[in-house]
């Protein structure tokens, strides 16, 4: 068998604040999942998303440390439209997350905003800017931010 890639993990400081992020964006959480040290959700398509606790990570790998310094990877998330984009920025800012760059009009033709996760981690907004460059995208039927 060929390996599948199946999982995108993160390690987390504190589970319940990452998981409060990533519902905002419209991730199915159950709420007792703030307390564990492991939690992965399925995405639409099969794709899983997991984060670890740093406690649950030492466990099994004493060694282990943060990266430091820019994240070297993002999770991007496609969103309706640029107004879209605009109002989960605006709601995850004011719920006291980082924005790392506010939303712009990208030159490749997206709406485009930076985050970063609550341990650093960088998450992407984005959504064409006009009809024309959406064609082809995947329906994105999104929750309202909360």
């Amino acid at each position: 068998m060929t390996p599948r890639f199946d999982l995108i993990g993160t390690a987390v400081n504190d589970m319940a604040r990452t998981l409060d992020f990533y519902r905002r964006l419209g991730l199915d959480i159950p709420a007792r999942a703030d307390h564990e040290d492991h939690v992965e959700v399925t995405l639409p398509g099969g794709l899983r998303l997991a984060w670890d606790t740093v406690t649950m990570l030492r466990g099994f790998h004493p060694e282990w440390t943060p990266p430091s310094g820019s994240p070297r990877a993002s999770l991007a998330f496609l969103c309706a439209d640029p107004a879209e984009v605009d109002r989960y920025w605006t709601a995850l800012t004011e719920a006291g997350f980082h924005g790392e760059v506010a939303p712009w009009d990208a030159f490749w033709g997206q709406r485009y905003a930076i985050l970063h996760d609550p341990d650093g981690n960088g998450v992407d907004l984005f959504a064409p800017i006009d009809a024309a460059s959406a064609a082809g995208t995947p329906d994105t039927a999104s929750p309202e931010p909360s």
